[in-house]
């Protein structure tokens, strides 16, 4: 169970995402990535991902300006090093990657939601299996003896 304070953090940042973290929900949700669902400003532990997939266990987190200050770096280091040590996979992209690169942004979280899951049917523009063929009809089934 979430502690009440860690749910209203999460969904005071859902309310106030930034405009690279709203371009790139558009991308994630409805399971349009694999098939698969991420929830965004979802409280994990001590921390809030901007994105997360429970099912691939991997975070997307959007870096904006404060990531590149040493501060920012030191804090990511620590957060970084507890989800891994959760077995969660943390991806990290800019926020002028979303804005300029995001077609090289969604390749890379393809690339690890397959990893994590083998969602390779799942992948955009993939067809998936082929149905099971019929089963042959048998005398008493609506079939008339020969």
């Amino acid at each position: 169970m979430r502690d009440k304070s860690s749910r209203d953090f999460a969904r005071l940042q859902r309310v106030c995402a930034n405009g690279f973290e709203t371009q790139l929900w558009q991308q994630l949700r409805n399971r349009q990535r694999c098939g698969k669902k991420f929830r965004r400003q979802h409280p994990l532990g001590p921390y809030t991902a901007d994105f997360y997939c429970v099912e691939a266990r991997l975070v997307v987190e959007v870096d904006g300006a404060h990531h590149f200050t040493e501060a920012g770096k030191e804090h990511d280091q620590v957060r970084d090093s507890w989800m891994r040590e959760q077995s969660i996979v943390v991806l990290r992209v800019t926020g002028y990657q979303v804005e300029q690169e995001m077609p090289s942004v969604l390749a890379r979280i393809d690339e690890k939601l397959v990893g994590r899951c083998g969602a390779e049917s799942s992948l955009p523009g993939a067809d998936g299996p082929s149905p099971p063929a019929p089963l042959p009809a048998k005398p008493g089934r609506g079939e008339p003896e020969k």
